[in-house]
């Protein structure tokens, strides 16, 4: 699988704006403290943040291990995602932005991993 199949290159896209989102929203949540400061939340930002980058390294290499990795990113995606939602409540907007650009990682990344066998 090439990163020149447009459901590789939408992945690999959006593990690269995931990965960023996650970085700033950590440095955000740090300097909003309290609730933003809760470990598991920000740790799991952080696990967020390094699987999208490792799932980005994997497609661009071509990896045979690719959809393994991008499988667990989604899911990691999506866990984030709901985490952001709770601490922001829906009104936060750099929350929200994470939030939603961890659902389009998680779901590009699924897409993804379908097209190997």
């Amino acid at each position: 699988m090439q990163a020149t199949n447009p459901v590789v290159q939408q992945a690999i896209e959006d593990c690269t704006e995931c990965h960023a989102i996650c970085v700033q929203t950590i440095q955000y949540s740090i300097q909003q403290g309290g609730p933003y400061v809760a470990p598991a939340y920000l740790q799991l930002l952080e696990d967020c943040a390094q699987l999208c980058q490792l799932s980005e390294d994997f497609m661009l290499r071509d990896s045979p291990f690719s959809a393994t990795i991008c499988t667990v990113c989604a899911e990691v995606c999506d866990q984030c995602a709901v985490s952001c939602d709770q601490v922001g409540r829906g009104t936060d907007a750099q929350l929200r932005a994470c939030a939603d650009q961890c659902r389009r990682c998680a779901g590009s990344c699924r897409q993804m991993a379908q097209l190997q066998p």
